[in-house]
């Protein structure tokens, strides 16, 4: 069976942020970004457990790294039933944290 991956308006917003900044920055690589994004996050349609539990306690909120050249990015994530998985937040790995 297949997770249906929805977002959060936030992951929403991380998307836009992080997708405007490389534009900004680097715009050769903006569209290489989102499609390692998205072939992360279409991984979790078939395998959210397979990734690292993102705090203690709780086995359906957990983390997915995903590469992006000599860094990457990391979604937050929860399962929410035998069905769907929610993106809750998206930041590039040398953010601080999701906010």
């Amino acid at each position: 069976m297949r997770y249906q991956v929805r977002f959060t308006r936030v992951a929403k917003e991380d998307l836009q942020r992080l997708y405007g900044f490389l534009l900004e920055h680097d715009p050769s690589a903006a569209p290489r970004a989102r499609e390692a994004i998205g072939k992360g996050l279409e991984f979790l349609r078939d395998f959210p457990f397979s990734c690292r539990k993102a705090v203690q306690g709780n086995p359906f909120l957990r983390e997915m790294v995903i590469p992006f050249g000599a860094n990457g990015y990391v979604a937050l994530f929860e399962i929410e039933d035998k069905e769907t998985v929610t993106i809750l937040a998206i930041r590039h790995q040398r953010e601080e944290d999701y906010l």
